[in-house]
């Protein structure tokens, strides 16, 4: 794949994740870094380890929906190594949102080897709103394969997606 030129100064950030589905903790990192960075690439990660209950395809248009109002958010995939797709992207900067401590340690550990295999890349962390805090993919599935109600949690189109799924 080849290097995306870019104008010098441009500031290319990607935010990783499974993102199975996105929830609206996931939204607000993307609005606040679509505010930091000239343009935020939402790297879906397929992760061939896990059995996601949305395909790839069905993230990146759930995503696509939650995020048509920002125009300097585009979407994409990947299941090699992240900095592999950084460079490819000419991304400087990865995204990672912050919940708790334990969120903190794992994160800080993948950032340092990610900057051991290539210096250039740093990462950002951003600490998640308070009012998402409790809020993780898991916990919205779990919620939603139970018919519970996940309205406050979700984009409209993941709640419906979510919906369908557990029907």
């Amino acid at each position: 794949m080849s290097l995306i030129p870019q104008p010098p100064g441009h500031r290319i950030a990607v935010y990783p994740g499974s993102f199975d589905p996105v929830t609206l903790g996931h939204l607000d990192i993307i609005r606040r870094a679509s505010k930091q960075f000239d343009h935020v690439i939402v790297a879906v990660l397929n992760n061939t380890s896990k059995s996601p209950l949305f395909t790839v395809e069905e993230r990146k248009k759930l995503l696509a929906e939650a995020t048509k109002e920002l125009p300097n958010v585009s979407l994409d995939s990947f299941r090699d190594l992240l900095v592999r797709f950084m460079r490819s992207r000419n991304a400087q900067v990865i995204v990672r949102g912050i919940r708790s401590v334990t969120d903190f340690e794992y994160e800080l550990q993948m950032a340092s080897i990610n900057s051991q295999m290539d210096g250039d890349i740093e990462t950002i962390f951003m600490m998640t709103n308070p009012k998402y805090s409790y809020l993780s993919s898991s916990i919205v599935k779990e919620i939603a394969k139970f018919k519970g109600n996940v309205k406050d949690l979700v984009p409209p189109a993941v709640e419906e997606a979510l919906m369908h799924k557990f029907m």
